[in-house]
Parts: structure tokens; sequence; C-alpha cells
């Protein structure tokens, strides 16, 4: 697959009334199989990660980023995610009663983050299946895509600039960060034509190359700017093996009628993906706290020296 001659070098600006990204789309619908089985009973996305389960922080990222309507991809036993964001009555007056001030404005906090709403995909059909069924809600606008199961750090700039990048060019932009050669088979990989140190013409795709024929070592991540023509492309990708509907298929079709835009980035994302990833995540950003910190680095420290992982 390459891009349309029309596509490539497209870098001219493009200015609509649609510009403004205000929504965003979190698929959250996924098994959780990775990680049975606590995910038997509760959604993966509910998981902790140290004291906040993994989807807050994505629903936070996107209104940092500026985002006030969210759209969320559920699916069955996924009911905890729509709790979590909803006001608790009986919670919200025990805390009253006990004088648990700062706990109470946590709580009613959540409930004002954004309008969030849910939508059930209904059938496990791969990612592009669970960003299609929100055509009804996005419409004619683009849209923000978060993937539940990554987020990056509060400092980081990813998603502001990737907004930034689309409102530029009217275009869709992917999130791209270089990896290990050996590791560039778990990805989608895009071969890049170079505008900036930070931006790139997408000029094709390749779903997990092996490194040998992989275009570069940009990986597309799971952040992405789209413009509603995806949603066309998802009505006309080919169910794949187990009857998916893959992402990558669509953005392959969307290259051919129109510029797509990626965003490089360094650091700062968090994995929750994998178990090991998962325990990675939360070891890094207890660290990072001032209330939990030096206390859980003495125990981490203490705890690799006694089994053996560290000197001293």
């Amino acid at each position: 697959m390459g891009a349309g001659d029309g596509a490539l070098r497209e870098t001219r600006t493009v200015t609509t009334p649609q510009s403004a990204v205000r929504k965003a789309v979190i698929p959250a619908a996924g098994l959780g199989t990775r990680f049975l089985p606590a995910t038997k009973a509760q959604p993966k996305e509910m998981l902790p990660v140290v004291d906040k389960p993994a989807i807050q922080y994505v629903v936070e990222e996107a209104v940092a980023a500026g985002i006030d309507d969210i759209l969320i991809i559920t699916g069955r036993s996924k009911r905890s995610i729509e709790d979590h964001f909803d006001r608790q009555f009986e919670l919200e007056h025990h805390l009253t009663q006990a004088g648990k001030t700062e706990e109470l404005h946590e709580v009613l906090d959540l409930a004002e983050l954004a309008d969030i709403h849910y939508v059930r995909q209904g059938e496990p059909l791969g990612l592009g299946h669970a960003i299609s069924v929100a055509r009804k809600h996005v419409g004619d606008n683009p849209f923000a895509v978060l993937l539940g199961d990554e987020f990056m750090a509060k400092e980081s700039t990813l998603l502001p600039d990737m907004i930034k990048i689309h409102a530029q060019y009217g275009r869709s932009v992917l999130a791209l960060q270089e990896v290990e050669p050996a590791e560039i088979k778990r990805y989608g990989c895009a071969k890049p034509e170079r505008i900036s140190d930070t931006l790139v013409q997408i000029l094709d795709l390749v779903e997990k190359p092996e490194p040998a024929a992989a275009p570069s070592n940009l990986a597309v991540m799971g952040r992405y700017v789209f413009t509603p023509e995806i949603f066309d492309k998802l009505e006309k990708v080919q169910p794949g093996v187990g009857g998916e509907i893959q992402l990558t298929d669509a953005i392959a079709m969307l290259l051919a009628d129109q510029a797509v835009y990626g965003a490089t980035f360094e650091g700062g994302r968090y994995d929750t993906g994998t178990v090991p990833a998962y325990l990675e995540t939360i070891v890094e950003l207890a660290l990072l706290r001032d209330d939990i910190g030096p206390e859980f680095g003495r125990y981490l420290l203490d705890a690799c020296r006694r089994h053996g992982l560290a000197d001293g």
C-alpha cells in the first residue's frame, strides 16, 4: 500500500469550521485476557495504578488537552467504568459526615471532569470496529482516539501538539515513537517523510513488520487525531483474522485519499497493556509521589537486595 500521488508532500494549511478537536473516543471494550483471573469480573481499565484506575489517567489526559466531550466504548461487564465517573451519593454523604473534605472533593471532581458518554461495542471485533461505533456520536467532527491501556505523563504535550498539527493541516495525525529495531514487529510501523524534528508525513504503514523489512523504527502508539473520513474507510475494511476490523487497514485507505501526519515524541508514555508493563508503570508513578515515593523507594531497594537483585 502506498499513499496516493495527491497525498504526497501535501503540507498546505487547511482551515475549516470544524478544525477544533473537542471530542475524544476511548476504546475500552477489550476482554483483558492477559490479566486473567483479575479481569474475570472487572474491566482491565479499572485495575488500579497506585490509587487511581488506569482509565482515569486517560480521561484526565484528554481533558488536559482541552477535550470536553468523551465517548468511552465499553462492553459486557464494564459497568464499573460508568459508575466510577458518576456521582455516588452514599459515599459522598459518608465522607461529608466523616469530615474527609479532601477525599470528598476528589470523588465530586470525577463526575465533573467532562461530558462522558458510553456505548457498547456489542462484539469484540477489533479496534477498528470499536472506533466505528462512535460514528453517530462524533458526526462530521474531527476527534481524538486514546487507547485505554496507555497514558502520557502529566507534563507531556503530545496530545495538544497533535491537535495543533490537525488545526494547521486539517488532516489526521498519529503518535509515533522510535523503538528498538527488534521491537518494531510488535507495532504498526510508519514510512516517514521528515517535515521537522517532531513532525513527519506518513507515506506508508506496515503492520508488525519483521525488523529487516521495516521502513523505519517509528512505531504507531495509542494516540490518534482523525478526520471524520476515517469512518468511511472503516466501513470498507474487510474483516481479518477472527473477524476483526483493523484500524491500520482503514488508515491505509485514508492515506490513498489525503495526507496523514505523524507527531514524534520521546518518553513520557506509561503502558498498562501487559502485566510486566503494568507493574513497571505502578512502580514509576509511585516513586514520583512525594507522599509515598521515598518510603516506597527504600522498600524496593531493600527487596531487591533480599532477592539478590541488587548489590549491598
